[in-house]
C-alpha cells in the first residue's frame, strides 16, 4: 500500500465463534467470511475482556479494560474526556465513520449528540439502542446531523444500505476508518427472541448444533427454539458482508482496504445463566476474527490467543500510530505473518451484571472468581472473590466438568490464582483477596 490503508471493521453482535465456517461450522453459514479467511488471517482463539454490549464496545473504542474507561457495565456514557480509535485515527489524517449500533451514549432512542460520538465525526448514520428503536424489519437511526431516517426491510439489510451509502459518498482520495456495527445475531429485546429474515430459519432446523448446546440441554435452555434464526441471522449477515466489500472493488478501495469481522461475544443460549452471555464459558466469550488485506494475506491461521482490549493497539499500528500510553492493550499486528515471540496469552476477562466475576483464559485452563456479595449492576469489582470454577480446556473444551473442588488440582489452581491477581493489578485495580473453594 502507498498510503494508510482504508479500515473497515465489520462488527456483528453477540456472534459465537463456532458459528462460522472458518471456525469448523457445517452448516454453510458463512462462505464469503470464509473466502476471505482462506486469503487472509484466521485469529482461532480470539476472545472478549467482557461478555456483555456496551463494555465491550467501550474496550474496543478505548483500548482500555472496562473497569478503566468506567463502562463496567450497560448504560454507563464512554466518558467525553477520553481520546480514542476514531480520534486517533482522525489525527493520523483518516476519514471516520460509524454506522449502526452504538450503545455507549445512554440516549437510548434519541440522537446522539456530536459529543458522545467518540470521534466519529466525517461519517454517521447510528442509534445508540439500535435494539429498541428498530425491529427486525424496520425502525428508524439518526444521521450526522441528527434527523430520524427510518428503514422498513430487515435490519442487517438497512444498516448495509447506509454503509454503502457512506462507502459510496467518500472521496478515496482520504484515507478511512469505518465501523459498521449491526444488531444481529443477538437477540431482539422487544421480543425476546431470535429472528432471522423471512425464510432464512427454516434452511436450518436440522442443522448442526455445537456439543456444548446438546449437552447442556437444560429446561431453561432455548437454543432448540433460536438456533435456527441465530444461523439465519449469520447467513444474512454474510451476505450483507459480502455486499458491502463489493462496493469497496467497485470503488477501487479493495485493495487498498484492511477488513476486520468480530463480535463483541458469543451466547450460550441460557444453558450457563438465565441469559445469553455474561459468563466465563467459552461459548460467552470466543469470538471469531478475521482480517483480510495489507499484511493479512496468505490464508495463515494464528493460534496465539488475542482480546478485544488488544484491537485498538493493533488497528493504530495499521494506521502507522503507537500505541498511546492509557491503553491497556497490544498490538498483535505482527501476527499477520508469524507467531510473535513472547506474546502472553493469558488473558483477563472482567464479568458484570449477572455476578461480579474476574476469570483467567489461559491456552488450558480457565479459571473463575466471583464475588457474591457484590451487587453486579451497582459494583465494578470487589476486594474478595470466592473461586467459582475450573476447566481444563484440553480436556474438556465444553466446559462440562468443573474440577474446582478436585484435589489434584490443588497446585494448578495456586498457579492460576496468582496469574490472576497479576493480571488484575495490571488492569489498574488493587489486588483482591481469592478465597479458594476446598472439600
Amino acid at each position: 500500500m502507498k498510503r494508510k490503508p482504508n479500515i473497515l471493521v465489520f462488527f456483528t453482535d453477540q456472534q459465537r465463534a463456532d458459528s462460522c465456517g472458518c471456525y469448523g461450522s457445517p452448516n454453510g453459514l458463512t462462505p464469503f467470511l470464509d473466502s476471505l479467511g482462506e486469503d487472509g488471517v484466521v485469529f482461532e482463539n480470539a476472545f472478549t475482556c467482557q461478555p456483555v454490549c456496551g463494555p465491550a464496545r467501550a474496550t474496543i473504542q478505548t483500548g482500555q479494560y472496562a473497569t478503566h474507561n468506567g463502562c463496567f457495565r450497560n448504560a454507563i456514557n464512554l466518558p467525553v474526556s477520553d481520546k480514542t480509535l476514531a480520534h486517533y485515527m482522525k489525527s493520523a489524517g483518516y476519514k471516520t465513520g460509524y454506522v449502526g449500533k452504538w450503545h455507549l451514549a445512554g440516549t437510548g432512542v434519541e440522537p446522539v449528540p456530536a459529543e458522545l460520538r467518540a470521534g466519529y465525526d466525517d461519517y454517521w448514520i447510528a442509534a445508540d439502542l439500535l435494539e429498541f428503536s428498530s425491529g427486525p424489519n424496520g425502525g428508524f437511526v439518526f444521521d450526522k446531523e441528527n434527523n430520524k431516517v427510518e428503514f422498513h426491510k430487515y435490519r442487517v439489510d438497512a444498516i448495509t444500505d447506509y454503509a454503502i451509502e457512506t462507502l459510496r459518498a467518500h472521496d478515496p482520495a482520504d484515507p478511512l476508518f469505518l465501523f459498521v456495527s449491526y444488531l444481529e445475531p443477538h437477540h431482539q429485546n422487544t421480543m425476546n427472541r431470535y429472528v432471522a429474515p423471512d425464510g432464512y430459519a427454516d434452511r436450518y432446523r436440522d442443522a448442526w448444533v455445537p456439543d456444548d448446546l446438546v449437552a447442556l440441554d437444560k429446561p431453561d435452555a432455548d437454543w432448540r427454539a433460536n438456533l435456527p434464526d441465530y444461523y439465519g441471522c449469520i447467513r444474512s449477515l454474510d451476505e450483507n458482508f459480502e455486499r458491502l466489500v463489493n462496493v469497496l472493488k467497485e470503488k477501487g478501495m479493495y485493495e487498498d482496504t484492511i477488513i476486520l469481522f468480530t463480535s463483541d461475544h458469543g451466547s450460550h443460549f441460557r444453558t450457563r445463566n438465565g441469559e445469553y452471555k455474561r459468563s466465563c464459558h467459552e461459548a460467552s466469550i470466543h469470538i471469531p476474527m478475521v482480517m483480510h488485506g495489507g499484511p493479512f494475506r496468505g490464508g495463515r491461521r494464528a493460534s496465539q490467543s488475542v482480546s478485544l482490549v488488544d484491537l485498538a493497539p493493533t488497528l493504530l499500528d495499521l494506521a502507522g500510530l503507537p500505541t498511546p500510553e492509557q491503553m491497556d492493550g497490544h498490538s498483535f499486528a505482527g501476527m499477520a505473518q508469524r507467531d510473535i515471540p513472547g506474546w502472553d496469552e493469558d488473558l483477563l476477562i472482567q464479568i458484570s451484571e449477572s455476578e461480579v466475576a474476574r476469570a483467567l483464559r489461559t491456552p488450558q485452563y480457565k479459571y473463575c472468581v466471583t464475588a457474591p456479595q457484590k451487587n453486579p449492576w451497582l459494583d465494578s469489582a470487589s476486594d474478595l472473590y470466592v473461586e467459582e470454577c475450573l476447566y481444563d480446556l484440553k480436556k474438556d473444551p465444553y466446559e462440562l466438568h468443573n474440577l474446582v473442588d478436585d484435589p489434584a488440582y490443588r497446585q494448578v489452581k495456586a498457579e492460576l490464582r496468582a496469574k490472576l491477581l497479576e493480571k488484575i493489578r495490571a488492569s489498574g485495580e488493587a489486588e483482591p483477596t481469592i478465597l479458594p473453594l476446598e472439600k
